[in-house]
């Protein structure tokens, strides 16, 4: 599938400037984010578009790059033509983009604390790598997970104040989060020392947490893995990432699946492909034999004259499709074994069958002899 011109992505013009794309970037951002659209694939697959679009039109090397050879600037088969290798986690850009400066999009946007660093706010998404079998992924299973991270301390509850205590307006800048300092003639507003901009201050910190209303520990998880999934999928656990700041929410977690490669099946999608031995006799007078399966076994039929390499389906018995349509299928692929040892009455029947086919030339052998004959001439 071909991909879009990263200008049409964002919809700006080729001589748009760097605050346009940035601007564009955010609006469309906000519109597809997978948080704002949950469950919906094309959303998703929008927001990564979009963040693949910004990183390369944002930075002038690679933008330089994309505009002389397209996206084939940015292909590992190609020679090496945009610096910086390949694209980043689109939930990594939208950060660094919503997250610069003081009161973010991002926190007011997913219900952050925004405002000062000495009220609540919003606590940090975190990013936790699992390994899972194959049989996990197709199956579905529930893990229980060890993350360390900061979490709401239990002394406080969460305030950063000691029972009994409140909060109360800072004298320094009598609420107003702001002091007048003055220069000269000029009168300039900077943020108030004492509270840090939130005109409040707590009467007496929490002497466990030290008034940040959290303590870094470990905690355990209960994940949910549903049926499905492959390397890449990424779960979002809500409200599992680290607490807020004096009160304010906690971020979420995201997990992100890989799955270890198996030692008898491949996944193709929602298919499977397993490689079955079977020996000279069962292939060339047709047999009937088991394979595994996720979960139990299968019979496959082999019919007479069956062809190393040939591929024989076996209908549902593949992975489950995470969107709920379905089983995919299994593959099997026969490797038609060739006996490396033989003893004097085997070899003498051999010999016998070969004896019996001399001069029989198969369809396979014909057709190569007639490709290659010109060869020999």
């Amino acid at each position: 599938m071909s991909k879009r011109d990263y200008y049409e992505v964002l919809g700006v013009t080729r001589d748009a400037d760097e605050e346009e794309i940035k601007k564009a970037y955010r609006k469309l951002a906000v519109k597809f984010h997978p948080d704002k659209n949950p469950g919906d694939k094309h959303a998703e697959e929008k927001f990564k578009e979009l963040g693949e679009a910004y990183e390369a039109l944002s930075d002038p090397q690679k933008r330089a790059a994309y505009d002389q050879y397209g996206h084939a600037a940015f292909d590992p088969r190609q020679r090496a033509r945009a610096p910086g290798g390949g694209f980043h986690d689109p939930f990594d850009i939208f950060r660094e983009v919503f997250g610069a400066g003081g009161g973010s999009i991002f926190e007011s946007f997913f219900g952050g604390g925004g405002g000062s660093s000495s009220g609540p706010q919003r606590g940090d998404d975190l990013r936790y790598d699992l390994e899972i079998t194959l049989e996990e992924a197709a199956l579905g299973c529930e893990k229980e997970i060890s993350v360390n991270k900061l979490d709401r301390c239990d002394s406080c509850g969460g305030s950063g104040a000691e029972k009994n205590s409140g909060i109360k307006t800072c004298a320094t800048c009598g609420g107003r989060g702001q002091v007048l300092m003055s220069r000269g003639i000029f009168s300039i507003a900077q943020t108030c020392p004492q509270c840090r901009g939130a005109g409040r201050i707590l009467e007496k910190p929490c002497k466990v947490c030290q008034g940040e209303g959290r303590r870094q520990r470990s905690s355990k998880i209960n994940l949910k893995i549903p049926p499905g999934v492959d390397s890449g999928t990424r779960l979002r656990s809500a409200a599992n990432g680290e607490a807020g700041f004096r009160g304010g929410i906690a971020g979420d977690l995201y997990v992100v699946l890989h799955v270890k490669p198996h030692e008898i099946f491949q996944r193709e999608g929602d298919d499977l492909l397993c490689e079955v031995p079977v020996s000279f006799v069962q292939a060339a007078l047709g047999s009937e034999v088991e394979v595994p399966t996720l979960e139990d076994k299968a019979t496959v039929k082999i019919p007479p004259g069956t062809q190393p390499g040939a591929v024989f389906r076996v209908k549902g018995r593949g992975v489950r499709n995470l969107q709920g349509h379905g089983h995919g299928d299994l593959h099997v692929r026969v490797q038609v074994e060739v006996p490396t040892r033989l003893n004097h009455e085997q070899k003498a029947k051999l010999q016998e069958f070969a004896a019996l086919c001399d001069g029989q030339q198969t369809p396979l052998a014909q057709g190569f002899f007639e490709k290659a004959r010109k060869f020999f001439r």
